[in-house]
């Protein structure tokens, strides 16, 4: 007997049952090969032949990369097309729900024709993908979140405009910072984006069923309540609403509103720290699907969102009552902060990012540290300018103090927050210079600032102590 035909009669049989938790979601296919070698569903002069045709593959692509100058690329980008070629293979052989159905394929698979086909479902992949991103942006909410207006006007699209199905099918191209309520990291490319977008239309669909101005006071609260800005920190806003609305129907309040009065909260600290963990359970599920009747929700995708969120809440309420801190979980309205001091920052007042860059260049330029804080002076008229600059590094040593020095102490205490802001929201700064010696921080002008902060004498220091509670700084100009 030939040696291959003993091999073929040890590994059938070796046959046994395929292991679905072997299976892995980035790397489909080359575990379906895995599990078919274990199982003896496949001979390794199949899996070979298979692994053979991706080379020859990668050897076309390599030529179509270089445009034909060339049949061989630095072993990171080969590593790269192979595995935006492993992309669309498993984008085509995930098609088969049964693996069992797509090991029998692979045995007599036309593994070019595989290729081409899971290309195909790349590209439809991205068409869907834009169809659904135009819907995102046109029901995208009225609220000021940076994370979440940044990502669907800026972050999408630069994926949609860089994203290569041929080349680099499997990257993302984009910095997605805004936060889902349930998110499946395990996606990549496309198909992470797609899913991403799905679920980031159903939040705002279930959103839009609340008014602008609740959500926006309840995110006022909220920045209240946990004693940082709102604005600029990353979380979800449909889970923040979700929670409210069930919190709402559960205290007495109406499906379609997420205001909590005191008196509301006091119900239902009762109702939670009177409760074990199965009538916790029991009131949150009842709370929901009170709400989806109210609402009248019927999208079973965005009823199953809900409840996958719902099981998360119920956790957390029992994590909460045994430390008896119900808030911030549940957002309750806070009585407002005095007044803060706040100069109306106008957008057309920033530089063009071309304008920017001459300025840069114009202040590197320049004879004598004089003369760049003169230019600084007359031609900087915003705050993000002004931070865009002094993390340029155009200015060096003692020119960072000359500059200070001619900044007042509204402005002084601007760069403050922005400096102090971890211990601004943590509560333990103080004006005092030993608060302000503890800080340690990376970035040059920081540096810079925090010493030369601790040099102005302790009145003046107080005085801009006063006014860091006092000035919103995130729409700030500076002269």
């Amino acid at each position: 007997m030939k040696p291959e035909n003993r091999n073929a009669g040890r590994e059938l049989a070796a046959q046994g049952h395929i292991n679905r938790a072997n299976l892995k979601q980035n790397q489909y296919t080359l575990s379906l090969l895995q599990e078919g070698l274990r199982t003896g569903r496949l001979l390794s002069r199949e899996v070979f032949h298979i692994q053979n045709e991706w080379m020859n593959i990668l050897q076309d692509l390599i030529r179509r990369y270089t445009r034909g100058e060339s049949s061989s690329v630095a072993v990171e980008t080969a590593e790269g097309l192979l595995t935006s070629i492993m992309y669309a293979v498993d984008a085509y052989m995930l098609r088969y729900a049964d693996p069992e159905q797509a090991i029998a394929y692979l045995k007599t698979a036309d593994v070019r024709q595989m290729y081409e086909g899971g290309i195909d479902a790349v590209r439809e992949c991205f068409e869907d993908t834009k169809l659904l991103y135009k819907e995102v942006d046109r029901t995208k909410l009225d609220v000021a979140v940076e994370a979440y207006r940044l990502t669907i006007e800026e972050s999408v699209p630069v994926f949609l405009r860089k994203y290569s199905i041929i080349f680099d099918a499997h990257h993302t191209m984009a910095s997605i910072d805004y936060p889902l309520a349930i998110d499946d990291m395990r996606l990549q490319g496309v198909y992470y984006i797609r899913q991403y977008l799905e679920k980031l239309n159903m939040e705002n669909r279930f959103c839009r069923l609340f008014s602008s101005q609740d959500l926006q006071h309840m995110l006022c609260n909220y920045g209240i309540l946990c004693g940082f800005d709102y604005r600029i920190e990353l979380f979800n806003l449909f889970e923040l609403t979700l929670n409210n609305a069930v919190f709402s129907v559960l205290s007495g309040g109406d499906a379609d509103q997420t205001r909590i009065s005191a008196f509301q909260f006091e119900r239902l600290e009762r109702l939670f720290l009177q409760s074990d963990a199965a009538r916790i359970e029991s009131s949150i599920r009842e709370g929901m699907d009170r709400l989806r009747r109210d609402l009248q929700i019927n999208d079973p995708g965005l009823t199953e969102y809900m409840n996958r969120c719902g099981s998360g809440l119920i956790q957390r309420i029992v994590n909460a009552k045994h430390r008896n801190r119900l808030q911030p979980i549940i957002i309750t309205e806070q009585e407002e902060k005095p007044k803060s001091i706040l100069i109306s920052f106008k957008e057309e007042d920033r530089m063009t990012d071309s304008r920017f860059r001459i300025l840069v260049r114009q202040v590197m330029e320049c004879p004598t540290t004089e003369a760049k804080v003169r230019l600084i002076r007359s031609s900087i008229h915003s705050l993000y300018d002004y931070i865009d600059l002094l993390n340029s590094d155009c200015l060096f040593g003692d020119e960072y103090d000359t500059l200070f020095q001619t900044l007042g102490e509204a402005e002084l205490a601007i760069l403050a927050k922005i400096v102090f802001y971890e211990e601004l929201r943590s509560d333990t700064l103080d004006g005092s210079s030993a608060a302000i010696k503890k800080k340690t921080t990376g970035i040059e002008w920081q540096k810079h600032y925090i010493d030369y902060i601790q040099s102005v004498g302790q009145d003046r220091i107080a005085l801009i102590d006063k006014l860091i509670r006092r000035i919103d700084y995130e729409e700030t100009s500076l002269y």
